[in-house]
C-alpha cells in the first residue's frame, strides 16, 4: 500500500509543480490577487506531495511530517479561501483584509508548527494523522484555521451563487470557477482533519492542484470571439477586472445618462434661436415584421467577399440620366413620378412618408455640410436569443422617429452578417439640440428602458460628417 500511496504522491507532486509553472507563466501576463493566492496554494500542494511521496517510500521523519502538515493541512486551504475572496471581492477593502489576515496567519502559524516540539518522533512509512503527534499549540491552531477556511468557501460559494443571477460572464466564469475549487477544498480540510486512508488523503491533495489549474488555465471572459481583429495587442489589454469595470461602467452610463435638457442651458449671444420642441408622436404598435434577410453592412462587403465576380463599380458610380432630386427629399411642388412601376431614379426610391420631411432649404449638389451635422455610431452586442425582440423593438423606434422627428436626418438599424448577437445603429441629427429633443422622445424612452433586459455591452461612438450623399432608401411594397 505504501508503495502505491508514494507512486500516486509523486505522480500529484509532478502535476502541482506543472501546474504552479502554468500559473507563474499566467501571472507574467496578468497579476491577479486571486492569481497569486492560489499559486502559493498549488505551490503547497506540490511541497506536501513530495513528502508524502518521500515518507512512503523511506518512512516518515521530523521534516517530512511537518511539511506535509503545514504545506497541506495549513497553508493550501488557507490560500485556497483567499484566492476565492480576491477573485469575486469587488471592492478593495475586503480585498485588503484578506491579504492582511492569510499573510499574518501564515506568519504566525508556520513558526509555531515548525518550532513546536512533537509529542513523538515514532513514525513509520505510513501517513501519520496530526492528531497523533502535534501538541496543544499547533493542533487548536490547525482547527480554528480549518474552521475559518470552511467558513469563507461556503460564504463565496453562496456570493458567486448570488453575483451569477443578476450577472454577465464574468460572474458565470467565477460560479464556474468557485463551484470547482471549493468541493476540492472542502474534501481537503476534511481528509487532513479526519483519519482517512492514506491513498485517500494523497488523492485529494492531487485533486485540489487539478481543480486549481483547471480553473485557472480554461478560457474565461471576454472570449476571443467577442473581441474584435483589431483590438490591442495582448501585452496592451487591461486586466481582466478592469475591463470587467470598464464594461460595467459603460452599460451604466448609458442606461442612467440623461442628456441635458436644451431649455436649462444658458442662452448666449452667438447662439442660433431655439427652435419649439416637436409635439411628440405616440409609437405605433407595429405588427411584427415577416421573415427578411438580416442586413449587413451593403453589398459591396458581400460582392467583394464573394470574390468570384467582377463587379463594374465605374458603371455603378455614373449618373443616372434623371438623378432625382440630390438631397433625397421629396421637394414641395415636384411632380411624384419616382414610383415602382415606372424607371426608378438613381438616387433612390420614394419611401412611404416621405411627405411628411419638409426641409429647411434644398441642399445644393456640390453645397459644403453644415459643420453643426451631429452624429453618433452604436454597437450593441445583445443577449443571446433576444435578436428578435430587439429587432421588433428598434423596428418600432426607427418608424416613430421617421414619422416624428424632422430634424434626424438618418437613423438606421443594421445586422451584422458575420456577428449575428450585434446590431450598428447609425444616427445623423440637424444638429446638436435636434439631438437632445431626440433623446427627450418618449419613444426612444421606451427604447431605452425596453433594451435593457436585451443588451450585454454597448459601444458609443460620436462622428463628425465631413462628405456624405444621402438618399431614401429603396422599400419593398407587399
Amino acid at each position: 500500500m505504501e508503495i502505491l500511496v508514494a507512486v500516486l504522491a509523486f505522480a500529484g507532486a509532478l502535476l502541482a509543480a506543472v501546474a504552479a509553472g502554468a500559473l507563474i507563466q499566467r501571472l507574467r501576463e496578468e497579476s491577479e490577487g486571486w492569481l497569486i493566492a492560489w499559486t502559493v496554494a498549488v505551490v503547497a500542494l506540490a511541497l506536501s506531495l513530495g513528502a508524502v511521496g518521500l515518507g512512503s517510500l523511506a518512512g516518515f521523519g521530523d521534516v517530512t511530517f511537518r511539511v506535509y502538515q503545514v504545506a497541506g493541512s495549513l497553508l493550501a486551504p488557507l490560500w485556497l479561501a483567499v484566492g476565492l475572496v480576491q477573485l469575486l471581492a469587488e471592492k478593495v477593502p475586503p480585498r485588503f483584509l484578506a491579504w492582511l489576515f492569510g499573510i499574518a496567519l501564515t506568519i504566525v502559524s508556520v513558526v509555531i508548527m515548525v518550532f513546536d516540539p512533537l509529542k513523538t518522533d515514532e513514525m513509520g512509512k505510513s501517513l501519520p494523522p496530526g492528531a497523533d503527534h502535534w501538541n496543544l499549540p499547533p493542533a487548536y491552531l490547525l482547527v480554528g484555521v480549518h474552521t475559518i477556511d470552511l467558513v469563507v468557501m461556503l460564504a463565496m460559494l453562496v456570493v458567486a451563487g448570488l453575483k451569477w443571477r443578476d450577472g454577465d460572464e464574468y460572474d458565470t466564469d467565477n460560479l464556474h470557477a468557485t463551484a470547482v475549487v471549493v468541493p476540492s477544498g472542502l474534501a481537503l480540510v476534511g481528509a487532513m482533519r479526519f483519519t482517512v486512508p492514506a491513498l485517500f488523503t494523497t488523492a485529494l491533495l492531487a485533486v485540489a492542484a487539478a481543480a486549481v489549474w483547471y480553473t485557472v488555465l480554461r478560457p474565461l471572459a471576454p472570449y476571443e470571439d467577442d473581441e474584435d481583429d483589431f483590438g490591442p495587442e495582448p501585452d496592451e489589454r487591461p486586466s481582466r477586472r478592469e475591463e470587467r469595470s470598464q464594461r460595467r461602467d459603460e452599460r451604466v452610463s448609458h442606461r442612467e445618462e440623461r442628456p441635458m435638457i436644451p431649455e436649462d442651458r444658458p442662452l448666449y449671444r452667438d447662439d442660433p434661436p431655439r427652435r419649439p420642441m416637436p409635439e411628440p408622436v405616440p409609437v405605433a404598435d407595429v405588427p411584427p415584421a415577416p421573415p427578411r434577410r438580416a442586413s449587413g453592412l451593403g453589398d459591396l462587403v458581400a460582392e467583394y467577399r464573394a470574390g468570384d465576380r467582377e463587379v463594374d463599380y465605374a458603371a455603378r458610380m455614373a449618373p443616372a440620366s434623371d438623378p432625382g432630386p440630390s438631397t433625397g427629399y421629396i421637394m414641395n411642388g415636384a411632380a411624384a413620378d419616382y414610383t415602382m412601376a415606372s424607371p426608378a431614379p438613381a438616387t433612390g426610391a420614394v419611401y412611404p412618408g416621405a411627405e411628411l420631411f419638409t426641409p429647411a432649404q434644398q441642399q445644393p449638389a456640390s453645397g459644403k455640410l453644415s459643420p453643426s451635422i451631429y452624429g453618433l455610431l452604436t454597437v450593441f452586442t445583445i443577449m443571446d436569443g433576444a435578436g428578435d425582440a430587439f429587432d421588433r423593438l428598434a423596428e418600432a423606434t426607427v418608424e416613430a422617429v421617421r414619422r416624428g422627428e424632422p430634424d434626424t436626418l438618418v437613423y438606421a438599424c443594421h445586422a451584422v452578417k458575420s456577428a449575428p448577437l450585434q446590431r450598428i445603429v447609425y444616427e445623423l441629427y440637424r444638429d446638436e439640440v435636434a439631438y437632445r429633443d431626440h433623446q427627450r422622445q418618449p419613444h426612444m424612452e421606451r427604447f431605452v428602458n425596453e433594451r435593457q433586459a436585451m443588451v450585454l455591452a454597448t459601444n458609443v461612438i460620436e462622428l463628425n460628417v465631413n462628405a456624405a450623399k444621402v438618399v431614401p432608401l429603396p422599400t419593398v411594397m407587399f
